[in-house]
């Protein structure tokens, strides 16, 4: 039976859009520019340690704490320079000034094999489209450059919303700005908790991103699962 679907929702990171470089790399070639050599992998690791010690201590960007994103980040990049040994507060301020900008640009950012040809086909066929992401306020700027976000009626990000998935209510909010019913939506993201199990708690329907041999042992239907983009409409419509 062909789902009666009205709505479709996407997640962006590594749905949509992937970083170029791995983040140890790009913080690297910045400290470069300031005559700093700093291994890629070490940043990389500073930077796990400092963005999940940010979320923790002030979820969501900051929101209703008193932090833009902007100064959420800037402070999680310094954090990172901090502990892979780069102490000096001017060129730390200048370099997480420059990652932030850096970072709201399709200089960083690439979409993934065959996400423009989907979303573009979805439209044709006359599906309603938005996103939903745990991102910052950089996430409309981002899809302009990197030339998506015309396929999108909203944007709806976790900063924005102030609930971050899984929670139901950053779900529920896309189903309002969509006018539609639950069950005649659908949710496609990459990560199994976030995207595919929130999405369908509320009664959505979902499909998970996932390359071959990557978390096989999950309960997820065949038919939910999406080995490229490219395999969406085909299981949408049979």
């Amino acid at each position: 039976a062909m789902l009666r679907l009205r709505l479709l929702t996407w997640d962006v990171k590594d749905t949509l859009l992937r970083l170029r470089q791995p983040v140890g790399e790009s913080y690297a070639a910045e400290a470069r520019a300031h005559g700093l050599r700093v291994q890629p992998a070490a940043l990389g690791q500073s930077f796990r340690e400092a963005y999940g010690a940010q979320s923790r201590n002030f979820p969501n960007y900051g929101r209703g704490r008193g932090l833009s994103s902007q100064q959420w980040w800037v402070d999680v990049v310094k954090q990172t320079f901090r502990l892979s040994g780069v102490q000096e507060d001017g060129v730390l301020t200048l370099m997480a000034e420059n990652l932030y900008h850096d970072f709201c640009s399709a200089h960083n950012w690439e979409v993934l094999p065959g996400a423009g040809e989907t979303l573009s086909r979805c439209s044709q066929r006359g599906f309603r489209m938005g996103v939903v992401s745990n991102f910052d306020n950089r996430l409309e700027n981002i899809l302009s450059q990197c030339n998506l976000r015309h396929h999108f009626e909203f944007v709806v990000t976790s900063e924005d919303v102030g609930f971050a998935k899984p929670d139901r209510r950053i779900f529920e909010k896309a189903l309002r700005l969509g006018g539609v019913p639950p069950e005649q939506a659908a949710h496609v993201g990459d990560d199994y908790t976030r995207d595919y199990k929130a999405a369908r708690a509320v009664g959505m329907h979902g499909f998970l991103l996932r390359a071959a041999g990557q978390g096989e042992e999950l309960e997820v239907p065949p038919e939910h699962v999406l080995p490229t983009l490219s395999h969406l409409l085909a299981r949408i419509e049979k």
